[in-house]
């Protein structure tokens, strides 16, 4: 195969490259075996040294990430996220043809986890369809909270079908007691190697009573029984969070970066 910049590699190509780190690249693996959004890819010698997804969040991953500089330019991302050094350089190719970022966030720790933590013993199961009244608001305010917006405000009918379509696709999760949300995550990616979970988040009523490191663990234990691992990336500066995850046995394994527009 010829070797530059490819735009729609062959899926066995992306599943390759992926292969290679699969906590980092866990997004990029899940979207391409659902074949949702648009990759480009730059093959050196043969292989993929670099992919990138151009969607309304752009992710870029691997080595001379620079290259997906015009794609990016041409779309209008709301996010640029992925492993900071692939980041950095996209981003300094880029950034005199983007807006400002409204928000930049680099030194996130992405944390996994191998090994089941003892049971919480909380009352976590998967999400139903009955939940929705409850779960979009909350999911919304986790959103809010690790956004910066309100994406009822911005796209509530869209943000309602995305969080039907999590609880009817099995990656949703809550602990509900007396109307109260004691601790709810939904999965961003999943793939034969990983979960990532994203927007894990406790009703502030009930927060600072252990209820998020209980349930953590009870989550990552069922989904370590369909999974090797368990993922996810937190901002560095939330304290909290990063107590509860490293005392369930989580420990960082990477860096990622936002540009959040």
């Amino acid at each position: 195969m010829n070797d530059g910049l490819v735009a729609s590699p062959p899926l066995d190509d992306i599943l390759s490259f992926c292969a290679a780190d699969p906590i980092e690249r866990v997004f990029l693996e899940d979207i391409a075996r659902r074949g949702l959004g648009r990759f480009s890819a730059l093959r050196r010698d043969g292989r993929v040294e670099a992919l990138c997804h151009v969607g309304a969040n752009v992710v870029p991953s691997g080595q001379g990430c620079e290259a997906f500089a015009e794609a990016t330019a041409r779309g209008q991302a709301r996010m640029i996220i992925g492993e900071q050094h692939a980041v950095d350089d996209l981003w300094g190719a880029v950034q005199q043809r983007m807006p400002r970022p409204r928000d930049d966030r680099p030194g996130q720790p992405v944390y996994a986890l191998r090994e089941p933590p003892l049971p919480g013993e909380t009352g976590l199961r998967p999400a139903r369809l009955g939940d929705l009244e409850l779960l979009v608001p909350a999911c919304a305010a986790a959103h809010r909270e690790e956004i910066g917006i309100d994406p009822l405000r911005r796209d509530p009918e869209g943000f309602r079908r995305r969080t039907r379509i999590q609880v009817e696709e099995g990656r949703s999760w809550i602990w509900l007691e007396d109307g109260v949300i004691r601790f709810k995550a939904e999965a961003s990616a999943w793939t034969p190697s990983a979960v990532q979970l994203q927007q894990v988040w406790v009703d502030p009523a009930v927060r600072n009573r252990g209820n998020a490191q209980r349930a953590m663990r009870d989550l990552c234990r069922l989904l370590l029984g369909q999974a090797p691992a368990v993922c996810l990336f937190v901002r560095p500066e939330n304290g909290p969070a990063l107590r509860v995850y490293e005392r369930i046995g989580m420990t960082r394994e990477l860096t990622y970066r936002s540009l959040i527009f």
